[in-house]
């Protein structure tokens, strides 16, 4: 049992290095999609940027298609978790609730160039290849069952006469929209600027709830 345990902590290092380098080469991949798009990204590229040789990528993805879609399946996942952390944080009324998750989109560590020009390049690439559609189907449905869940909490609380279904489409939008803003537009656009522009979206749909600037205090009920 004593020599099991001395093995298991010889070994954890090692792994963590493997985790560690294949993390690495994920971002390496983030990075080459939002400076060259898909087609141009390479697994030298990925090398290079990691630091790594092109032998190591390959041992770990064996080809550019199982890179890319391992990235994306980390881009997914991480977006997910965002959710999940915002809502396990906010209290339990359905307004703060959606406040968390208007937030959550434009969180420092999902809004960056480079992630919303990953999934741009990711996005220009769905219809023609379906594997991309299929491995974030699942992500995509929960993501809008607890928009939608929320929005039709947040409307039965506040005698809103809207469909959450619709509602809960117009916010995506609303924050896709705002994505590709921040991506495309030659000016500055921060995510400050972006979060008021939800906001103006979430007034005008909970006016009883929410304000320009934000969650209201004291929903005028």
């Amino acid at each position: 049992m004593k020599a099991m345990k001395t093995a298991a902590i010889l070994q954890s290092p090692r792994k963590a290095s493997r985790e560690q380098r294949k993390q690495q080469m994920i971002e390496a991949t983030i990075e080459s999609l939002a400076a060259r798009g898909y087609a141009q990204t390479t697994m030298t590229d990925v090398a290079a940027a990691s630091g790594v040789s092109h032998g190591l990528v390959n041992f770990h993805f064996e080809t550019k298609e199982k890179l890319l879609s391992e990235t994306l399946l980390y881009l997914a996942a991480e977006y997910r978790e965002n959710w999940r952390h915002a809502l396990a944080g906010a209290a339990p009324s359905p307004a703060a609730q959606l406040n968390a998750l208007l937030l959550a989109d434009f969180n420092e560590k999902i809004c960056t160039q480079s992630k919303l020009r990953a999934w741009c390049a990711f996005w220009g690439e769905a219809q023609s290849r379906p594997i991309y559609q299929e491995k974030c189907d699942a992500y995509d449905q929960a993501c809008n069952r607890e928009l939608e869940e929320v929005c039709a909490r947040l409307i039965a609380d506040g005698g809103y006469a809207h469909n959450a279904g619709r509602v809960a489409r117009l916010l995506r939008v609303i924050v896709e929209g705002l994505w590709l803003d921040i991506m495309s537009m030659t000016t500055p656009y921060s995510r400050d600027e972006a979060i008021r522009t939800v906001y103006v979206c979430a007034s005008a749909l909970f006016p009883r709830h929410f304000g320009e600037s934000g969650l209201l205090e004291q929903p005028t009920l």
